[in-house]
């Protein structure tokens, strides 16, 4: 009896956090998400007040890879409190009806926008850069898309390569070199 109550302590201290709520439109509400008007000029306003870089997820009713990001990766503390202490993340609705303000004005409705801006897979995440030119849409705009479902490395290396500017290939490295970099800094034990 001792070693199955070991077993089952052992077990709960390695279990993940629990996973994000479904809301009422079918898509997992995790803590770190933002509601907002969806005024995106806005949104990366508030992002940029609270040094935060604004990234917009894309998610979907039914999405088994998004449930999955929720489940197994999202629901990890250690990528949870990363993405809740350095990003503002806005949710929307790959088939939703709400309005969306893009970046360039046009106000168009989630499922629109989601058209617009060419994605075709959820989830999907957009990131942000601080500052966007006038005209540009979050498409153009964007520094980064994560398409699709990855697991807690690559997920956790794409929000620190965006978050530390990485992107800009003037002082940092593109993704798949910093990633590969990274993998082999967890696999050395030199990793955080």
């Amino acid at each position: 009896m001792r070693r199955f109550l070991t077993f089952c302590f052992a077990l709960l201290l390695s279990a993940p956090l629990l996973a994000a709520e479904v809301g009422d439109d079918g898509l997992h509400k995790a803590d770190w998400m933002r509601d907002t008007f969806k005024d995106l000029r806005e949104d990366l306003e508030e992002a940029n007040a609270e040094g935060k870089r604004l990234a917009l997820i894309i998610e979907q009713r039914g999405c088994i890879y998004c449930d999955k990001m929720h489940k197994e990766v999202f629901s990890l503390a250690h990528v949870s409190d990363y993405i809740s202490a350095n990003f503002f993340m806005v949710q929307l609705n790959l088939y939703g009806d709400t309005e969306v303000v893009d970046f360039d004005g046009e106000v168009l409705s989630e499922k629109n926008a989601a058209r617009k801006w060419g994605l075709l897979f959820t989830p999907s995440i957009l990131f942000l850069p601080e500052e966007i030119a006038e005209g540009q849409n979050a498409a153009q705009a964007a520094v980064a898309l994560m398409p699709g479902a990855f697991g807690p490395g690559t997920t956790l290396d794409m929000f620190t390569w965006v978050r530390e500017n990485r992107y800009d290939l003037d002082n940092g490295e593109d993704f798949q070199r910093y990633h590969a970099r990274r993998i082999q800094e967890r696999d050395n034990g030199s990793a955080d």
